[in-house]
């Protein structure tokens, strides 16, 4: 935290915290294993005359996809300020995970369409190699959740990642009971109506992450963080008598900004609550970057009377 000297009219601190988790690792994994095992399933896919499988496979090349852009907006965030990009690439992370969400989008209708189309003409699939293939796909979309579940509580970007490995997960799970039942009834709508099935659960968990990132791309307060809270906490600092102007957007998908003007009493020692304040936010409500300026009842009433 700094401050500006006492003669200034008003004081101003400006805290940070840095450092998200390096995922580069699990994003190396993660994108090979499910990058073979596409190639494995759309092989498959085709020997066995299955959309299920094909569909599966489809959403596992956006998924990879997904991922390199989730890999690269994790990577980007980490670029140094410069003077042009004072804050550095911090929200590509958040760009990366609303193109995350969108591709989903562009993968279900593709499933939609094509699960469609072989309700209103029917063709027969392998229920047996169905089945096989996707164990496989459980095990390896399972592991690459695995590998995401660290950081899904405190990144959008990781969170996206890590659904989409989930959902897999649970689709392939789907296609193997597909299979099952293809194999032992024979019924050709039942891998049809799965892929459908599928798309409902990709849109189901892509919604959340759409809107999410959607938000954040517009500087909307972050989930969690109630500005109101923010304010009455502030203001319930020894000495602190009230606030205004006070703004919270996100940098990118694991840190949040803050200004906020500190109206407090004429004895107040400025600098304490300059301290106080930046800990207090950080603390409390997890933002990494505030900038306070501290100011006496008449100066906060001339600044109100200039803004007018």
């Amino acid at each position: 935290m700094a401050s500006h000297s006492q003669s200034t009219p008003h004081e101003h601190g400006h805290g940070h915290s840095h450092a998200p988790n390096d995922f580069g690792r699990a994003f190396l994994i993660g994108t090979t294993l499910n990058l073979t095992f596409v190639v494995v399933e759309t092989v498959f896919g085709f020997i066995a005359n299955s959309t299920a499988l094909l569909a599966d496979a489809g959403h596992n090349l956006s998924d990879v996809l997904g991922l390199l852009i989730a890999w690269g907006g994790a990577v980007m965030v980490r670029r140094r300020p410069s003077s042009r990009f004072s804050y550095g690439l911090k929200k590509t992370s958040i760009l990366a995970a609303l193109i995350n969400a969108l591709v989903l989008l562009v993968a279900v209708g593709a499933i939609a369409a094509e699960a469609i189309r072989r309700l209103r003409i029917p063709e027969t699939a392998d229920g047996f190699v169905v089945m096989q293939v996707a164990v496989v796909g459980v095990a390896v979309n399972g592991v690459t959740a695995w590998l995401f579940a660290r950081g899904r509580e405190k990144d959008i970007n990781i969170r996206g990642a890590y659904l989409h490995m989930m959902a897999d997960a649970a689709v392939s799970a789907a296609v193997v009971l597909a299979g099952l039942l293809i194999y032992l009834t024979g019924e050709r709508w039942i891998d049809p109506v799965v892929s459908l099935a599928v798309a409902a659960v990709i849109l189901w968990g892509t919604w959340s992450l759409l809107t999410e990132s959607l938000f954040m791309t517009l500087a909307g307060v972050p989930k969690g963080i109630n500005p109101e809270h923010v304010s009455k906490a502030l203001a319930e600092l020894p000495g602190v008598e009230g606030t205004h102007h006070l703004h919270i957007w996100p940098l990118s998908t694991t840190e949040t900004a803050l200004t906020v003007h500190l109206v407090v009493a004429d004895e107040v020692d400025r600098d304490r609550i300059l301290r106080q304040a930046n800990a207090y936010v950080h603390e409390l409500f997890g933002i990494s970057h505030s900038t306070i300026q501290v100011e006496h009842r008449d100066e906060a009433d001339h600044a109100g009377r200039d803004c007018c």
